[in-house]
């Protein structure tokens, strides 16, 4: 089981705690882990990945093993300790302001 935690307001529109677990199939990335997630929890679909182009919405950002994989593709597998559910995923609402 692959656990990820997520910001205040996607807990709220799905009604789930700070932290989910997902059975996630195949190589474990942020793609397929996103991919878990929304198959999960319909109401996220469209909030974390736009629709069309399944690029990660500019305002979140993922973080694995306290390293900031946001930027990363998505495709490119998470570390070990993701995977076996060690640690988790971190999905977090970027502050924007001057």
């Amino acid at each position: 089981m692959v656990r990820v935690v997520l910001p205040h307001h996607l807990r709220s529109l799905a009604q789930v705690g700070q932290e989910v677990s997902l059975q996630v199939a195949g190589p474990v990335s942020v793609a397929s882990v996103i991919g878990a997630l929304e198959a999960t929890y319909p109401v996220l679909k469209g909030t974390i990945r736009e629709h069309g182009t399944l690029k990660r919405r500019a305002f979140l950002r993922f973080f694995a093993c306290g390293e900031d994989v946001s930027l990363e593709p998505a495709d490119n597998p998470l570390p070990d300790s993701i995977a076996n559910g060690n640690e988790p995923l971190l999905v977090i609402g970027a502050i924007a302001g001057g």
